[in-house]
């Protein structure tokens, strides 16, 4: 029952880390309202996951990550290389993947970001014209929304737990 509370906190966090890719992508800014609200419900699925297993080193691990993401992250938005939004994202997702979906997390967000940093240097790759200009108006403006490739990260392996999980339950393929 823990374990179902759980990922139903993570399938929470699934549409309201669309809506801050969304937000990012369009106006290049991640409220604080949506990143406390990402906060609680991955504190809450990883206290629902820590009180089932009877282990608190998950939960250690992702409170452990969260502050050297803060605190190395912290130096590139005081040089204006990376947004407060994005730093405070960073912050807050391994709250809600778990220290055991950093490793998954870290590879896909080194992709999508790699993705993300090809099509803004390289608009040309992109078939629609107004989302060509638009990704060309990014790059003379020297803004990068990170926050789409961070939400695409989290989805993704928050999309792997689950189906992980659903697996290890037995439960019919989706």
């Amino acid at each position: 029952m823990l374990l179902a509370a759980s990922l139903l906190l993570k399938g929470l966090a699934i549409p309201l880390l669309a809506r801050i890719a969304w937000l990012d992508f369009a106006t290049q800014k991640i409220s604080n309202q949506n990143v406390l609200l990402l906060l609680c419900l991955g504190l809450g699925s990883l206290q629902l996951l820590s009180v089932q297993s009877g282990s608190w080193w998950d939960m250690g691990l992702s409170a452990l990550a969260g502050l050297l993401l803060f605190v190395a992250l912290f130096p590139f938005w005081a040089m204006r290389k990376i947004g407060a939004g994005d730093v405070k994202l960073m912050a807050v997702t391994p709250f809600l993947i778990g220290g055991s979906g950093l490793t998954v997390f870290s590879v896909l967000l080194l992709v999508f970001a790699l993705v993300t940093a090809l099509l803004v240097k390289n608009p040309f790759l992109l078939p629609a014209g107004a989302f060509r200009v638009y990704v060309q108006h990014l790059d003379r403006k020297g803004v990068v929304p990170f926050g789409v490739p961070i939400s695409a990260a989290a989805i993704c392996t928050i999309a792997f737990q689950i189906a992980y999980s659903l697996d290890a339950l037995g439960a019919p393929p989706l």
